[in-house]
């Protein structure tokens, strides 16, 4: 009895990492599913343009994971890109064996192309011929998909699927990463137009026309409008974004009333302040952006002794709410 309490629990702990394993696999098939449709159709081409499609090859990455993962992967691309837009290749996913005269070659190796389309010539009938070809395969993490245009050979997809999409984003972020570099090389520039509404206890309402620079991104200077404090105000300002303090960006702008210049051009004997505002208005100036939105917490203190606290317009749209 013993033995047998034993046995059973040896193989209960032997399949743990097989469940979990399908698991991730499950995950990642669910991750695929929503985010091929919307990465195919951000491409010149789109789903419809690379159907009908080829299924080369379903490899399942375990042994526990064969009999399932093959019907479980066509069935996530069948959700994506309709069950009548596939096609199977089995000759694909078998060994070839070559017989001539004096030799006999085995092939394990993945196809070309021309034999991918040659294969699909011959099992087709008088279907159409096939679009493209695609690989899926399971992985440790999850899934890799590669999806090859066999009219021309081009790869229109190639990336790695797992259930927190934790390799999606890293390769995202090292595609910005390269797109920032090639951006610096080239001298373009990266403009940032902000709107500043400070409310409370006092107002300072402001644009800012910025420029991001520096060797990290992390500076940022600009011109600047003022609508309140000062009124109807132009000047420069300047901000250092921190990223261990959550991107909190620090700065200052120098602004010039215009009212107040006018009337000191035209009776520069008696220059007079109009509204209280100085001629020149310092203001120190703390934004700290909320999350991933284009919103801000707004946090400044003048020259003409106001205080005001809001919130910041980041790259603003009528909607800024809205993605």
């Amino acid at each position: 009895m013993l033995l047998t309490r034993a046995l059973v629990v040896a193989v209960a702990l032997a399949s743990l990492p097989a469940l979990a394993q399908r698991e991730a696999t499950r995950g990642a098939l669910s991750r695929l599913e929503e985010s091929l449709p919307r990465r195919l159709n951000d491409g010149v081409l789109s789903l419809k343009d690379l159907t009908p499609a080829l299924v080369v090859s379903t490899q399942p990455a375990f042994e526990q994971t064969r009999a399932w993962y093959p019907a479980a992967a066509v069935t996530a691309l069948a959700r994506v890109f309709g069950a009548g837009a596939l096609r199977a290749c089995e000759a694909c996913m078998a060994q070839r064996l070559t017989v001539e005269e004096g030799r006999l070659e085995q092939h394990s190796t993945s196809l070309s192309v021309q034999e991918l389309v040659r294969l699909d010539e011959l099992t087709r009938g008088a279907s159409a011929r096939a679009v493209s070809g695609i690989w899926i395969d399971e992985t440790m993490e999850g899934v890799a998909v590669r999806i090859v245009d066999l009219r021309n050979g081009r790869i229109v997809l190639a990336e790695n699927f797992d259930q927190n999409l934790v390799s999606a984003t890293t390769s995202r972020t090292t595609v910005t990463l390269a797109q920032e570099l090639e951006r610096r090389s080239r001298g373009d520039s990266l403009t940032h137009l902000f709107v500043d509404l400070g409310l409370l206890p006092q107002q300072h309402i402001s644009l800012d026309w910025l420029e991001q620079w520096g060797p990290d991104n992390a500076n940022l200077s600009g011109f600047s409008v003022s609508i309140i404090d000062p009124l109807i105000g132009l000047g420069v300002s300047y901000f250092r974004v921190i990223p261990p303090a959550f991107n909190l960006m620090v700065g200052a702008k120098f602004l010039v009333s215009v009212p107040n210049a006018v009337i000191t051009s035209l009776n520069p004997d008696n220059p007079q302040a109009f509204l209280g505002d100085s001629l020149f208005t310092g203001a120190f100036m703390l934004r700290l952006p909320l999350f991933k939105t284009n919103y801000a917490l707004l946090a400044s203190i003048s020259t003409n002794g106001r205080v005001a606290i809001g919130i910041s317009l980041l790259n603003f749209s009528l909607l800024p709410f809205l993605p």
